[in-house]
Protein backbone atom coordinates (compact mmCIF):
# COMPACT_ATOMS: atom_id res chain seq x y z
CA UNK A 1 0.00 0.00 0.00
CA UNK A 2 2.93 2.25 0.90
CA UNK A 3 4.53 1.88 -2.62
CA UNK A 4 1.50 2.27 -4.17
CA UNK A 5 0.77 5.95 -2.51
CA UNK A 6 4.25 6.56 -3.20
CA UNK A 7 3.18 5.96 -6.76
CA UNK A 8 0.40 8.01 -6.80
CA UNK A 9 2.50 10.70 -4.68
CA UNK A 10 4.91 11.39 -8.03
CA UNK A 11 2.01 10.70 -10.53
CA UNK A 12 0.36 13.74 -9.15
CA UNK A 13 3.70 15.59 -8.54
CA UNK A 14 4.25 15.28 -12.34
CA UNK A 15 0.88 16.19 -13.66
CA UNK A 16 1.68 19.84 -13.34
CA UNK A 17 4.36 19.56 -15.65
CA UNK A 18 2.36 17.68 -18.01
CA UNK A 19 -0.17 19.57 -18.46
CA UNK A 20 2.37 22.79 -18.53
CA UNK A 21 4.62 21.19 -20.93
CA UNK A 22 1.67 20.38 -23.15
CA UNK A 23 -0.24 24.11 -22.66
CA UNK A 24 3.28 25.73 -23.99
CA UNK A 25 2.03 27.78 -26.80
CA UNK A 26 4.14 27.36 -29.83
CA UNK A 27 6.19 30.65 -30.11
CA UNK A 28 6.06 30.83 -33.89
CA UNK A 29 2.19 31.60 -33.47
CA UNK A 30 2.40 34.70 -32.18
CA UNK A 31 4.21 35.93 -35.63
CA UNK A 32 1.90 33.56 -37.85
CA UNK A 33 -1.20 35.59 -36.82
CA UNK A 34 0.96 38.83 -36.74
CA UNK A 35 1.59 38.13 -40.32
CA UNK A 36 -2.25 37.19 -40.40
CA UNK A 37 -3.87 40.24 -39.11
CA UNK A 38 -1.68 42.15 -41.58
CA UNK A 39 -2.92 40.15 -44.27
CA UNK A 40 -6.75 40.75 -43.36
CA UNK A 41 -6.18 44.20 -42.74
CA UNK A 42 -4.76 44.53 -46.60
CA UNK A 43 -7.38 42.39 -47.97
CA UNK A 44 -10.06 45.44 -46.67
CA UNK A 45 -7.57 48.41 -48.09
CA UNK A 46 -7.33 46.52 -51.33
CA UNK A 47 -11.20 46.27 -51.62
CA UNK A 48 -10.61 42.42 -51.85
CA UNK A 49 -13.83 41.04 -50.56
CA UNK A 50 -12.22 37.03 -51.72
CA UNK A 51 -9.17 37.54 -49.74
CA UNK A 52 -11.11 38.91 -46.91
CA UNK A 53 -13.39 35.70 -46.74
CA UNK A 54 -10.51 33.56 -46.65
CA UNK A 55 -9.60 35.12 -43.26
CA UNK A 56 -12.80 33.85 -41.72
CA UNK A 57 -13.31 30.50 -39.72
CA UNK A 58 -16.69 29.71 -41.25
CA UNK A 59 -18.52 30.03 -37.53
CA UNK A 60 -16.65 33.24 -36.86
CA UNK A 61 -19.23 35.95 -34.70
CA UNK A 62 -17.91 39.37 -35.51
CA UNK A 63 -18.90 42.44 -33.10
CA UNK A 64 -19.11 40.05 -30.19
CA UNK A 65 -19.52 42.29 -27.04
CA UNK A 66 -23.18 43.64 -29.45
CA UNK A 67 -26.67 42.17 -28.31
CA UNK A 68 -26.70 41.22 -32.00
CA UNK A 69 -23.26 40.14 -33.24
CA UNK A 70 -23.19 39.12 -36.75
CA UNK A 71 -22.42 35.42 -37.33
CA UNK A 72 -21.40 33.39 -39.87
CA UNK A 73 -19.34 33.92 -43.17
CA UNK A 74 -22.21 34.92 -44.98
CA UNK A 75 -23.39 37.64 -42.66
CA UNK A 76 -20.05 39.22 -41.56
CA UNK A 77 -19.36 39.19 -45.34
CA UNK A 78 -22.46 41.38 -45.96
CA UNK A 79 -21.86 43.41 -42.78
CA UNK A 80 -18.54 44.16 -44.02
CA UNK A 81 -19.59 44.49 -47.23
CA UNK A 82 -19.31 48.61 -47.83
CA UNK A 83 -16.20 48.67 -45.28
CA UNK A 84 -14.30 46.39 -47.91
CA UNK A 85 -15.71 47.82 -51.00
CA UNK A 86 -14.37 51.37 -49.36
CA UNK A 87 -17.13 53.61 -50.93
CA UNK A 88 -18.08 55.53 -47.99
CA UNK A 89 -15.75 54.59 -45.33
CA UNK A 90 -12.24 53.44 -45.94
CA UNK A 91 -10.43 51.25 -43.12
CA UNK A 92 -6.98 50.48 -41.80
CA UNK A 93 -5.51 48.48 -38.92
CA UNK A 94 -2.59 46.81 -37.59
CA UNK A 95 -1.77 44.81 -35.00
CA UNK A 96 0.41 45.88 -31.44
CA UNK A 97 0.15 43.37 -29.60
CA UNK A 98 -0.27 39.91 -30.36
CA UNK A 99 -0.92 36.82 -27.56
CA UNK A 100 -0.89 33.04 -27.97
CA UNK A 101 -2.54 31.32 -25.40
CA UNK A 102 -3.53 27.59 -24.50
CA UNK A 103 -2.34 25.05 -26.59
CA UNK A 104 -1.30 27.31 -29.52
CA UNK A 105 -3.87 26.84 -31.76
CA UNK A 106 -6.03 30.04 -30.31
CA UNK A 107 -4.02 33.57 -30.37
CA UNK A 108 -5.44 37.20 -29.71
CA UNK A 109 -4.35 40.35 -31.55
CA UNK A 110 -5.58 43.62 -30.99
CA UNK A 111 -4.10 47.36 -32.24
CA UNK A 112 -5.15 50.42 -33.57
CA UNK A 113 -7.90 51.22 -36.29
CA UNK A 114 -8.55 54.07 -38.62
CA UNK A 115 -11.25 54.90 -40.09
CA UNK A 116 -11.62 57.39 -42.84
CA UNK A 117 -14.53 59.68 -44.24
CA UNK A 118 -14.64 59.36 -47.89
CA UNK A 119 -16.94 62.33 -48.35
CA UNK A 120 -15.41 64.58 -45.56
CA UNK A 121 -12.21 62.92 -45.31
CA UNK A 122 -12.57 62.60 -41.40
CA UNK A 123 -10.41 60.59 -39.88
CA UNK A 124 -11.78 58.52 -36.70
CA UNK A 125 -9.43 56.36 -34.50
CA UNK A 126 -10.54 53.15 -32.65
CA UNK A 127 -9.46 49.95 -32.15
CA UNK A 128 -9.59 45.94 -32.64
CA UNK A 129 -9.33 42.63 -30.85
CA UNK A 130 -9.40 39.36 -32.76
CA UNK A 131 -9.34 35.69 -31.91
CA UNK A 132 -8.02 33.59 -34.56
CA UNK A 133 -7.90 29.94 -34.64
CA UNK A 134 -5.68 27.57 -36.78
CA UNK A 135 -7.42 25.11 -38.80
CA UNK A 136 -6.65 21.35 -39.21
CA UNK A 137 -5.09 22.59 -42.15
CA UNK A 138 -2.45 24.77 -40.48
CA UNK A 139 -4.27 28.25 -41.44
CA UNK A 140 -5.38 31.02 -39.07
CA UNK A 141 -8.54 32.08 -39.41
CA UNK A 142 -10.60 34.76 -37.12
CA UNK A 143 -13.24 33.22 -34.81
CA UNK A 144 -14.03 36.04 -32.88
CA UNK A 145 -13.61 39.92 -33.61
CA UNK A 146 -14.94 43.59 -31.72
CA UNK A 147 -13.76 46.85 -31.62
CA UNK A 148 -14.22 49.83 -29.40
CA UNK A 149 -15.95 52.62 -30.94
CA UNK A 150 -13.89 55.06 -32.61
CA UNK A 151 -13.50 58.65 -32.21
CA UNK A 152 -12.68 61.39 -34.26
CA UNK A 153 -8.89 61.77 -34.34
CA UNK A 154 -6.73 64.98 -35.48
CA UNK A 155 -4.00 64.94 -38.10
CA UNK A 156 -1.47 63.89 -35.72
CA UNK A 157 -2.65 60.99 -34.00
CA UNK A 158 -3.36 59.72 -37.63
CA UNK A 159 0.49 60.30 -38.34
CA UNK A 160 1.34 58.56 -35.35
CA UNK A 161 -1.23 55.60 -36.64
CA UNK A 162 0.92 54.99 -39.91
CA UNK A 163 4.14 55.72 -37.83
CA UNK A 164 3.45 52.95 -35.35
CA UNK A 165 2.33 50.15 -38.40
CA UNK A 166 5.07 47.66 -38.14
CA UNK A 167 5.50 44.85 -40.36
CA UNK A 168 7.64 42.82 -38.69
CA UNK A 169 6.50 41.13 -35.63
CA UNK A 170 8.26 41.96 -32.79
CA UNK A 171 10.19 39.71 -30.14
CA UNK A 172 8.32 38.51 -27.20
Amino acid sequence: MAAMSRGALVALLCLPAAFASAATPDPAARCEVWARELSFARSVADHDAAAFAAHLHPSAVFGVSRPNPQRGEHEILDAWAGLIAGRQTRLWWYPDHVHAGGDGSIVASSGPALYQDVASGQYRLGRFSSVWQRGQDGVWRVVFDDGLAPKPADAGQVEAFHRGRAVDCPAG
